[in-house]
């Protein structure tokens, strides 16, 4: 599996972006998918995902912020973020959970840039 994230860059206080992480396989197969966020000098945190059930579940300091959505025609999956914050700037990485027979395997895309600054 091949994980394509994109849609990071620069943006003001308050401002949006849109992240899209495209897959070689389909999404849809998938138990699990999501974004993780890495701040430098920090470990990487969950910040949203499509939990095993097919929910979703967002870490506490989204608060409504972001929505995460997926185009299972499209093997794509996008992280819709607004009124970002300074603290948001971080490497934001997209992942999915393939199930091999019994095994399951996390694959991660490469990450893309946010960077929240006036």
């Amino acid at each position: 599996v091949q994980l394509q994230a994109s849609g990071g860059g620069l943006v003001q206080p308050g401002g949006s972006l849109r992240l899209s992480c495209a897959a070689s396989g389909s999404i849809s197969s998938f138990p699990g998918l999501g974004w993780h966020r890495q701040v430098a000098g920090k470990g990487r945190e969950l910040v949203a995902e499509f939990t095993r059930s097919g929910s979703t579940n967002y870490a506490d300091f989204v608060e409504g912020r972001f929505t995460i959505s997926r185009d299972n025609l499209k093997n794509i999956m996008s992280l819709q973020m607004n009124s970002l914050k300074p603290e948001d700037t971080a490497v934001y990485f997209c992942y999915v959970i393939q199930r091999r027979g019994v095994y399951e395997y996390v694959h991660w895309g490469q990450g893309t840039l946010v960077t929240v600054s006036s």
